[in-house]
């Protein structure tokens, strides 16, 4: 089980497997052909309220963890299909973020790697 990162902007390779798109809005410039989206899963992302108050500031970074955290645990049944997923073969979640290490799906695979470590 692998679960890889990348920008929506990078070309999709085979590598990715099965890719995720972990944002709430599409990105801009970007066409859904191109971006070879599996499975737009916008209910994963942070709240609003939670992605303007982050601004992906690292100063940030630990207090949005635990933030977005709390609200993905409200969301067990997304969780669980990620989950499973993940178990399938190697998934991608793909993200629009400029800043690749402050960003909502370094946050949620961080969070997986622990919900799926825990579960074996």
């Amino acid at each position: 089980m692998t679960i890889r990162l990348k920008r929506v902007y990078e070309p999709p390779v085979p590598e990715d497997g099965f890719r995720v798109l972990v944002d709430r809005l599409w990105a801009r410039g970007v066409k859904k052909a191109e971006a070879r989206i599996d499975w737009w899963l916008k209910e994963i992302a942070p709240s609003n309220e939670l992605r303007n108050w982050f601004q992906h500031d690292p100063d940030k970074w630990e207090e949005f963890q635990e933030r977005y955290f709390q609200e993905l645990e409200q969301r067990p049944e997304l969780i669980a299909q990620l989950s499973a997923k993940a178990r399938e073969g190697t998934i991608t979640l793909v993200y629009a973020a400029r800043n690749e290490q402050f960003n909502n799906a370094r946050a949620l695979k961080l969070y997986l790697d622990k919900k799926i470590s825990g579960m074996t």
